[in-house]
């Protein structure tokens, strides 16, 4: 900072003032200053500004390295950098890795560099321990894709129990009746609540299906094509797909088209998300959107005291597209009896 004032011919404070965006500096000395950055390399140290500011312009961010493939968290990561952004603040990454501990240690290492706040989507810390981290955390901490008991305020879910209602809801109005499930990983809270909807939605309407109609899965396309496989090979009648999301529903449109059958003469496939390549697939993928980008905005706004967002804009949208028709009776994936196939 002093080679910055004297190759400006200013005082030090007058180049703390300008990195610091004080109004009080002239358009030129601003200029200056900013030119004798430029010129000797200067880069200011963050950490020492934070530690003699007590303000920092971070904002952490801990997800378990287990979610990283896919569109649904890459667009969770895009949300959080983009609104980070606009409120002029970094965001800073840390990664969970593969249990509770891991999190807990990532969560820690950003508490350490003095983050204004952190986001936290959990992979394996239970709710119980993510209100007993708020309690003691000396930053605030908001927590994606969770209900906690003792900080409701400090969480922002998604209604994936409803939206999974309207999608097995439009099945059903479809005239499905046997509709297989294709499972995301079972530990998973979003997993679950769209099994429940399924379960719940085909009950609603006198439905039973044996645990024959749920098909596990790990959230990957290669995953829905596996599980789309066996599922063809078990006989059991079936005319429609659910998948757990839209990567497994793509695998799922794969398998059943190179073993010859037709979407959706033959059998219906709907999705979850709305991956970006749902709208360019052929035929195009029914699904339901996920608004992650409000739910980090909320987040965000959250952790730096800013009105947030309605939670309305947190409702899922049902995404009509092709994939899905009419149940055709006398489909050979709608018969029990093997020969039919």
């Amino acid at each position: 900072m002093t080679d910055v004032a004297k190759a400006a011919g200013v005082s030090k404070s007058t180049v703390s003032r300008v990195l610091n965006g004080k109004d009080i500096v002239s358009e030129e000395v601003k200029a200056s200053v900013y030119k004798a950055i430029q010129e000797t390399g200067y880069r200011p140290n963050l950490l020492a500004q934070q530690l003699a500011t007590q303000k920092s312009r971070m904002i952490g961010f801990v997800m378990t390295n287990t979610l990283y493939d896919g569109p649904y968290f890459s667009t969770l990561v895009y949300g959080a950098a983009a609104c980070s952004e606009k409120y002029q603040h970094q965001l800073i990454f840390a990664d969970g890795k593969h249990s509770a501990d891991e999190e807990k240690q990532a969560i820690d290492c950003l508490v350490g560099m003095k983050c204004a706040g952190i986001i936290v989507y959990p992979g394996f810390l239970t709710t119980a321990e993510l209100d007993e981290i708020i309690t003691r955390s000396p930053v605030p901490i908001v927590v994606l894709n969770r209900q906690l008991d003792k900080h409701p305020g400090a969480c922002v879910a998604l209604p994936h129990y409803a939206s999974a209602a309207l999608m097995v809801a439009h099945l059903l109005d479809c005239g499905h009746q046997h509709i297989a499930f294709l499972s995301g990983n079972r530990h998973s809270p979003t997993n679950e609540m769209r099994l429940e909807a399924w379960r719940d939605g085909l009950s609603s309407r006198g439905i039973a299906l044996g645990e024959e109609y749920i098909v596990q899965g790990n959230w990957t396309m290669e995953s829905g094509y596996q599980s789309t496989c066996r599922l063809l090979e078990s006989n059991i009648p079936f005319s429609a797909i659910l998948a757990g999301n839209d990567d497994m529903a793509l695998g799922a449109m794969k398998a059943l088209q190179d073993s010859g059958y037709r979407i959706p003469e033959d059998c219906s496939v709907a999705g979850f998300d709305n991956a970006r390549v749902s709208a360019f697939v052929s035929p195009g993928l029914t699904t339901v959107n996920i608004p992650l980008i409000p739910m980090v905005q909320q987040a965000v706004a959250y952790l730096l005291g800013i009105p947030q967002v309605s939670e309305s804009s947190l409702a899922g949208e049902l995404i009509i597209r092709h994939s899905v028709g009419a149940v055709v009776p006398e489909s050979p994936l709608n018969q029990a009896s093997p020969a039919a196939r």
